[in-house]
């Protein structure tokens, strides 16, 4: 029986994983931690909250120890920025709050880490293979702030794994997540009148549901496999694809003068996404999902297409 803490516990994210988590029979304590109080309708029983700002946590070593927790799952991260938020706020939860949530695993005995980790470790470069493996390098983009701090925190685990190998890890990079009532920066390039692209690049997408990325949390919580695995659907779906799905026409422009659209728009603080945003759209990383299906032992229940279809479903029924 495992007892569990989940940083980022009240996230999208966080708040499926904590649910599938107090679902599982093979859990004996569920602790949610977030800076962020849970919404009344969100509480769950049998699930602890507690409040934790992973930049500023001295006595995380101690709630670990007092709940006897085993299992961290680290989902904490700044994902969204808003356009307010500075690189330093970033760096600080995703990359020190990181490494501060590793230091009191190791310190309180923590036995698993489970980290959300994502594709964009990768990097969004113009010599991505045409799908990624796990054993592909870890290149990231120095100008991509997100990009930059999950690399840096993969390597901080790189070093755990010689330095403190008591510690197993189990670290998924996750392709684009989809699931009902998700807002976020990708969802809304949808919502445009026309769909954006970079002209001369078919911008893939690979998807998955938030039930498969909850499954694997789960399972790497309960004795699963630990490792490196890709969380992508099977398949991948072209911004053309996307538009003919959504019955729109796409705006195609060339990256120079989106490039500079973004700059000024940035400047004015129009928007928190620079120039490096266009990597984001042109260069997507796309991930291959063989050895999560065959080491890990977990097939997605949807392919990239079909949590496409399954978002839009969703939505549309609340908007009805």
């Amino acid at each position: 029986m495992s007892r569990v803490l989940v940083t980022g516990g009240t996230g999208f994210l966080g708040t499926s994983v904590v649910a599938g988590l107090a679902a599982s029979d093979a859990i004996d304590c569920v602790v949610s931690a977030d800076i962020r109080a849970p919404n009344p309708g969100v509480r769950l029983p049998g699930v602890l909250y507690e409040r934790v700002d992973v930049t500023d946590a001295p006595d995380l070593p101690e709630l670990l120890r007092r709940h006897e927790i085993d299992t961290v799952v680290h989902l904490a991260s700044i994902v969204n920025p808003g356009k307010s938020t500075t690189v330093t706020q970033e760096f600080a939860v995703d990359v020190e709050g990181s490494r501060a949530v590793f230091a009191a695993c190791i310190e309180a005995g923590v036995s698993r880490v489970v980290v959300s980790s994502s594709g964009a470790t990768y990097g969004y470069h113009a010599d991505n293979p045409a799908w990624i493996t796990e054993s592909d390098p870890l290149r990231g983009n120095d100008d991509f702030p997100y990009s930059r701090h999950k690399r840096m925190v993969e390597e901080a685990l790189a070093e755990l794994r010689v330095t403190a190998p008591q510690l197993t890890q189990t670290i998924f990079r996750i392709g684009t997540i989809l699931g009902p009532g998700l807002e976020n920066q990708i969802t809304a390039l949808w919502d445009s009148r026309r769909l954006l692209s970079v002209a001369g690049s078919d911008s893939p997408f690979v998807f998955i549901w938030v039930d498969d990325v909850v499954a694997v949390m789960v399972k790497a919580a309960t004795g699963g496999p630990a490792g490196i695995f890709n969380v992508a659907g099977d398949g991948k779906v072209t911004a053309q694809e996307i538009a003919q799905t959504l019955g729109k026409k796409q705006l195609v422009v060339p990256a120079w003068a989106l490039a500079a659209a973004l700059w000024v728009g940035h400047a004015v603080r129009l928007t928190p996404h620079g120039p490096a945003q266009v990597k984001f759209l042109r260069y997507r990383p796309v991930l291959a999902n063989q050895a999560l299906t065959r080491e890990f032992g977990y097939r997605p229940s949807k392919t990239s297409r079909e949590a496409f279809a399954a978002y839009l479903e969703a939505r549309a029924a609340h908007e009805r």
